[in-house]
């Protein structure tokens, strides 16, 4: 077991509203008000209206703040407080969505890493984390989409799905009428040199895991950033959608 004083964990964060007139993306990096070492990374990819997608993103990272703020690691199940987020977003988007006649709806990719560098991860729609050990993949979220369900029928590959015209079609996301899915994915150990990386679909759609886990591993974590969202609007070639990216590296102690 790694000792909080053995690492410190470094994060940066990155938006671009892309080639799209709104920027419905929300992404934020929540430190724990009271634990070292302890922090909440979440991205949210709003959709419905001109302003109904930005408002069900602002309802995730408003809940993620509060239900993290609740969090005591030492005695409270990271899991289930991701499990929380999820439930508590989602009914506060039906809420708005009720307020303003809207169809808001978000997707989340979230995760929170704790003083002993377990990590717990949970995602709803095409929003993803990636864990990277140096710039080897370990894991990746399984998108919540049409596309995703024909790859893992075998009907389609991953390339064929990133140029699908149906994949935007989601099966599961914050806001809509039926329950979200609850996905959540356990780390025992993040070790020295790991990424966390949460992204949306405008961001991750531009690169193979390969080159990801060569950009987080090569880079520090606020030039990787960097590198990821001008590599995407590049390659996006004037017809990008709105991308953010949260990434949290652990680097040992200085």
């Amino acid at each position: 077991m790694s000792s909080p004083s053995s690492f410190r964990l470094v994060a940066a964060t990155g938006i671009h509203r892309g080639d799209r007139a709104y920027q419905q993306d929300q992404v934020e990096v929540i430190v724990h008000p009271r634990v070292q070492g302890c922090l909440l990374a979440v991205v949210a990819d709003g959709m419905g209206g001109k302003s109904g997608g930005r408002k069900a993103a602002d309802q995730v990272i408003m809940t993620a703040r509060q239900v993290f703020d609740r969090f005591v690691p030492s005695k409270d199940d990271a899991e289930m407080n991701l499990r929380q987020l999820v439930e508590e977003a989602h009914l506060m988007i039906k809420l708005t969505a009720i307020a303003f006649e809207e169809e808001p709806h978000s997707t989340i990719a979230s995760f929170i890493v704790t003083p002993d560098l377990s990590a717990d991860i949970v995602h709803a729609g095409d929003s993803r984390v990636y864990h990277f050990r140096g710039p080897d993949m370990m894991f990746r979220t399984s998108d919540h989409s049409y596309v995703q369900r024909l790859v893992n029928e075998g009907q389609i590959t991953e390339e064929e799905a990133n140029v699908h015209p149906q994949s935007n079609l989601l099966t599961g996301c914050l806001g809509t009428q039926t329950d979200p899915p609850l996905d959540s994915h356990h780390i025992p150990q993040l070790e020295i040199g790991d990424t966390l990386l949460a992204c949306s679909d405008g961001l991750w759609h531009y690169f193979t895991q390969k080159e990801l886990g060569a950009i987080v591993h090569t880079l520090p974590p606020r030039e990787a950033a960097e590198m990821l969202v001008g590599k995407a609007r590049h390659r996006a070639r004037g017809g990008g959608d709105n991308l953010s990216l949260a990434l949290v590296r652990v680097e040992a102690a200085r």
